[in-house]
């Protein structure tokens, strides 16, 4: 199968969904991964400044190792601005994904669920949804919503409809490659208890999997799937 993923920046592909990445590639689908977001400049108030050049690049350079580690067919950082994809056109955001899906023509489409703190993994998420209109012949079959923690589960209660998995992927086999994966994204995880620590994923997967019966999953919620089985 073609996979696409959709994340907003750079980490949240392999939060959300990293060791289901490993899975497929070890299985022998084609995975491309599209950041859209930079993943810095918010960061600053110098949004040009030499640092935070420094620092892009040495997050892109993260994210490529990050997904080297995965074996993915390919990875494509875009710059939109971190954190203020709700001051661009949405219409800018969706012809992107757009092209992607016309590139790519995926049968699985992984990105954000809509509930997420974060905008731009927000705006990132309508314009999967937008870019995936079921019109005759569309290629996605399967289209699904992970989480990102430090986000996804930051939404307080009675804001907006919560994330409530109901697709489970195995990762037993490939949980060690996920958290490798993470740890190669030194600037972006952070020491224990924080729900972006390697020690706290490890124990989200636990938790996931033990809730389905297995050793370690990733959790999903379902936006379409189309079937021919009976």
């Amino acid at each position: 199968m073609n996979i696409l993923v959709v994340a907003a920046h750079p980490d949240d592909e392999i939060l959300g969904c990293g060791g289901t990445i490993a899975k497929h590639v070890a299985e022998g689908d084609t995975v491309h991964v599209v950041l859209l977001a930079e993943g810095i400049t918010s960061r600053s108030t110098e949004a040009a400044s030499q640092e935070n050049q420094t620092e892009l690049k040495a997050l892109s350079e993260a994210a490529r190792e990050a997904n080297g580690i995965l074996g993915v067919t390919s990875l494509t950082l875009h710059r939109f601005p971190d954190n203020r994809m709700d001051e661009i056109a949405r219409l800018d955001v969706i012809k992107v994904v757009e092209q992607w899906m016309e590139e790519v023509k995926p049968q699985m489409v992984y990105t954000h669920h809509f509930s997420d703190v974060n905008i731009d993994h927000r705006r990132a998420h309508e314009a999967v949804i937008t870019a995936c209109r079921p019109v005759p012949g569309h290629p996605v079959q399967t289209l699904l919503f992970f989480e990102v923690a430090s986000s996804t589960e930051w939404r307080p209660a009675g804001t907006v409809a919560p994330f409530q998995p109901n697709w489970f992927v195995e990762i037993d086999a490939t949980l060690e490659q996920k958290k490798q994966a993470l740890a190669a994204y030194t600037s972006e995880m952070r020491p224990w208890p924080h729900a972006r620590s390697i020690s706290a994923l490890e124990h989200l997967a636990r938790w996931r999997g033990a809730s389905v019966g297995v050793e370690a999953a990733e959790a999903f919620m379902v936006g379409r799937h189309l079937s021919s089985a009976l």
